[in-house]
């Protein structure tokens, strides 16, 4: 179907497709030399080893424009939010400007999401777009040192310094006020000012293209090309819509208890579709209130969370943009765990857990009306191997704080294809990449004793979803604190459609004596010198019934380890030894008759 006329001809003609193409692109490498940009010039692990940052576009009347790049639980709602509060709080914008924003009650993910919007203002004065360019902190001024405060009872237990767009250059300078600010209170300073460098100089090299850009095509013509984009987008998203089965799904799911939430944090999620209408309509306004602890989500996280359950859902590519988000409706209420939160709940965590609880939700529920759509769950986070580790040490030459990337698993099976197995959750959508142990080893003053993926970890189905990883490690110089947040020790990643749960989270300490102590699920554990901290991240949920996986596919995931010889029996009635060699007269009849016990129930 062709895309929508755009309402408005700025440039006083309609682009072709051609042109649509080739515009979209440019504004996607905008994006990737931004990012690239951070990747190479950012001085903590999260931002050069993990890439655990987003960089954006949205245009001046604030409508997300542009994502390549990014983690979509970073900017797939609240980058045009931020960008409408610095229009708010500075009316009169100019260029030059700068601004620092990670208040999760004025558009953030959550404090630990330091934001650095830019914006694009032409040789008339005129605002065009805003360059956004948001870092991951591994410290951000927390009560304790760790990115996630998930026992903070409000915003002043967790301790954040809250930034709601506060402007940080102006005239191309820094405003060094708010520069000692940050010195002060975050406990290593010069890793903080070294990843404000890269996002700034992120922001301004994408100001420095955009006004390039500008200035070779004309700004009536990015306008045009936006307002069209937006329309085609918008399309794109009716057919895909259209192409799906009409029906309505509740599902649930249940964070882990934690404290704060020590009956634990049930999410519960409204989905309808109606593909004559073109929406997709969500509502969250039947859950609980905000907790005292650190797990509440932002708005921005709420819609993002959604927004990824539904964009991983349908069966079609669509773009990611204001237009394809037209054609979704969204419930939520004030003072809501998934809803709009208000000051001064603690938001620490707002990222991951009941954020993954909640998109998840959103995907199952999509597979419950339809096979063929929808996903299952992938594995919560965060376990101690992607933790936040701190302490002091003469290799660091001082205080150390990063969070380290050093292992996960957990993707979720598709109705298509098994898991994406290192996608990490459903909110960076494998944007971010795992930690190289040796450069973890020299940096810090740790040891790494073991990673590897977990035999029958993930959940069992037609499509399999992702194993589980065991990682240990460890200091060797001095006390080391391990903040984490894990979530899946008690309600592992759902299956969908009679797929399977993937394994549960676990994790311990591994004493001096070799003794394991289990942990509890939230905790700032202290590991000391010689002993190491033992993590299992959860697996994700499996699609569709295991009894109707292929059997010589079953063979080769024992095979390759991935399955054992016992799962294979007993869950995909698949008789192979540990080689993988097939006996197919033994499955069919195990396999009929655990169809027939299974229609009895």
């Amino acid at each position: 179907m062709a895309a929508t006329p755009a309402r408005k001809l700025k440039s006083g003609r309609e682009l072709d497709g051609v042109e649509l193409a080739i515009l979209n692109k440019r504004m996607e490498a905008i994006c990737r030399k931004m990012a690239n940009t951070l990747l190479r010039t950012g001085r903590s692990g999260v931002l050069n080893s993990a890439r655990d940052f987003s960089c954006c576009l949205v245009t001046g009347d604030n409508r997300l424009l542009t994502v390549s790049e990014s983690l979509p639980i970073h900017v797939l709602r609240g980058a045009d939010m931020m960008a409408e509060a610095m229009q708010q709080f500075h009316p009169e914008l100019k260029k030059g400007d700068a601004y620092l924003h990670n208040s999760p009650y004025h558009g953030c993910s959550h404090p630990a999401d330091h934001t650095i919007l830019v914006p694009v203002i032409d040789d008339k004065g005129i605002h065009r777009f805003t360059m956004v360019a948001k870092a991951h902190q591994a410290d951000c001024g927390n009560s304790i040192p760790t990115t996630y405060h998930g026992g903070a009872r409000d915003v002043y237990h967790e301790g954040a310094l809250i930034f709601p767009a506060v402007k940080i250059q102006e005239a191309y300078k820094d405003i060094d006020d708010i520069i000692r600010m940050c010195q002060l209170r975050i406990r290593v300073p010069q890793q903080w000012w070294g990843d404000y460098l890269a996002m700034l100089g992120a922001a301004r090299i994408g100001e420095r293209e955009m006004l390039q850009f500008g200035e070779e095509v004309g700004w009536d013509t990015l306008e045009q090309f936006a307002d069209q984009w937006f329309d085609y987008s918008e399309q794109l998203m009716i057919n895909a819509v259209r192409a799906m089965p009409a029906g309505k799904a509740i599902t649930t799911s249940m964070h882990d208890p934690i404290p704060g939430a020590e009956q634990g944090i049930p999410i519960k999620i409204v989905l309808e579709i109606k593909p004559k209408e073109a929406m997709i309509e969500v509502d969250l306004r039947d859950n609980p209130d905000n907790y005292p602890c650190g797990l509440n989500l932002s708005q921005a996280c709420t819609e993002s969370s959604v927004l990824l359950g539904i964009f991983n859902g349908i069966a079609a590519p669509v773009p990611t943009n204001q237009g394809s988000f037209r054609r979704i409706k969204m419930h939520l209420r004030e003072g809501c765990v998934v809803g709009i939160p208000k000051h001064p709940t603690s938001c620490s965590v707002a990222t991951t857990n009941v954020a993954d609880r909640l998109g998840n939700s959103v995907a199952r529920a999509i597979a419950e009306i339809g096979d063929g759509f929808g996903m299952a769950s992938t594995g919560s986070l965060i376990p101690p191997s992607i933790g936040v580790i701190s302490g002091t040490s003469k290799k660091t030459h001082g205080a150390y704080v990063n969070q380290i990337f050093l292992g996960w698993g957990g993707g979720a099976a598709s109705p298509q294809a098994d898991a994406w197995i290192s996608i990490g959750h459903i909110g960076n959508a494998g944007g971010c990449f795992q930690d190289s142990v040796e450069l973890d080893e020299m940096r810090f003053p740790m040891f790494v004793r073991d990673r590897h993926y977990v035999t029958d970890s993930g959940g069992a189905g037609r499509t399999r979803g992702g194993e589980s990883m065991f990682v240990e490690f460890g200091s060797t110089e001095g006390d080391m604190e391990v903040g984490y947040v894990t979530d899946g020790t008690i309600t592992p990643a759902e299956g969908v459609r009679d797929g399977g749960p993937g394994r549960s989270a676990s994790q311990f300490r591994r004493t001096l004596n070799g003794d394991l102590e289990p942990l509890a699920a939230c905790a700032q554990a202290l590991i000391r010198e010689g002993e190491s901290i033992v993590s299992f991240s959860p697996g994700g949920g499996g699609y569709g019934s295991p009894l109707e996986r292929k059997a010589e596919l079953v063979a080769r995931d024992v095979r390759e380890k991935w399955v054992s010889v016992e799962a294979a029996r007993d869950k995909y009635g698949v008789v192979c030894d540990a080689a993988g060699t097939l006996d197919v007269a033994a499955t069919e009849a195990r396999r009929k008759t655990m169809m027939r016990a299974a229609q009895k129930h």
